[in-house]
């Protein structure tokens, strides 16, 4: 268990610092090319091959920590029964949306995230579909208090509840990636919300909400109750990749673009640490006290008079 949670904390470090290399190269480094214009050839070569695979290893990094996390705390099984659906449905849906426009609105990706599925999909999209709906539906399952066996419409309120957090992330994420400087999409048709359609909007909420349906259903079964220390991990990796559009949405865009900011805030930042704040803490010290595997039971004790 040990070497699990080692290889998982070296993961969300790498994640962490490749997304913070990523915004200081898109947001210093970049637009001001004479940083490094004196760098020596091996130096040029690092710094070109960092930029060119910064978008790749910050989501592969991203990927692996929730599938690590998910071994460790969920078990492979679990893990798994989340992880093919969310990637084969977000794959088809990113797939059918470059193709025809539905259900995003019609967009193309550009370079910097990795080799394109049948020239279209980056591989890095639907690995970030599965990290990132991981952590928000595990975030609002804690946040309702979901056990094993709950009401329909419990479950169904997770999945609306995971769903807005997915779709609150897109909200710094769309702008930021179509609409700064240096660009790794672009939508073909003029967007009425901050130059997204509002069918991306709802392309964002039906497709998390279906492939964390499957999730759900396939978890049916499962008991599943994380603590509020087992759940830091998805808050950190909720929170950097929120700061990650962020930064990019502030500083590169005009202040209109300050309003989804807030949104993103108000309906994925706040809910997410609320729900994580919901969750049992990891060590309940009235359970600890009164659970029968904790209690030694005196027993008969003789009296015998002096």
């Amino acid at each position: 268990m040990k070497h699990k949670s080692i290889a998982e904390r070296f993961c969300l470090t790498a994640h962490v610092v490749s997304t913070l290399f990523g915004l200081a190269g898109l947001l210093f480094i970049l637009p001001n090319p004479e940083l490094v214009a004196n760098l020596p050839p091996m130096g040029m070569n690092i710094f070109v091959w960092s930029m060119a695979t910064g978008g790749v290893a910050y989501i592969v990094f991203g990927a692996a920590t929730l599938a690590l996390y998910g071994y460790r705390t969920l078990g492979l099984g679990t893990t798994l029964a989340f992880m093919i659906p969310s990637l084969f449905l977000s794959l088809s849906s990113e797939l059918l949306g470059t193709s025809t426009g539905f259900p995003f609105g019609h967009y193309q990706y550009l370079s910097g995230l990795g080799y394109k599925i049948a020239g279209l999909v980056p591989f890095t999209i639907p690995l970030s579909w599965f990290y990132m709906g991981l952590t928000c539906y595990l975030l609002a399952r804690a946040g309702l208090k979901l056990k094993m066996g709950d009401s329909w419409v419990r479950q169904l309120s997770a999945l609306a509840l995971g769903a807005i957090l997915l779709t609150a992330w897109d909200l710094v994420l769309d702008p930021a990636m179509s609409q700064a400087t240096f660009p790794f999409w672009q939508f073909q048709e003029v967007g009425e919300f901050f130059g997204m359609p509002y069918r991306n909007l709802a392309g964002w909420m039906g497709t998390g909400f279906i492939f964390m349906s499957v999730g759900a259903f396939l978890w049916r079964k499962t008991p599943i109750a994380l603590s509020r220390s087992q759940l830091t991990l998805p808050l950190i990796v909720y929170i950097t990749n929120f700061f990650f559009g962020a930064a990019i949405t502030v500083v590169e865009l005009d202040t209109r673009f300050l309003f989804p900011v807030a949104l993103s805030i108000l309906f994925g930042v706040v809910p997410a640490i609320i729900f994580w704040w919901n969750a049992k803490p990891s060590l309940d010290t009235m359970e600890s006290l009164l659970s029968s595997d904790n209690i030694t039971t005196p027993s008969a004790v003789e009296v015998v008079a002096k």
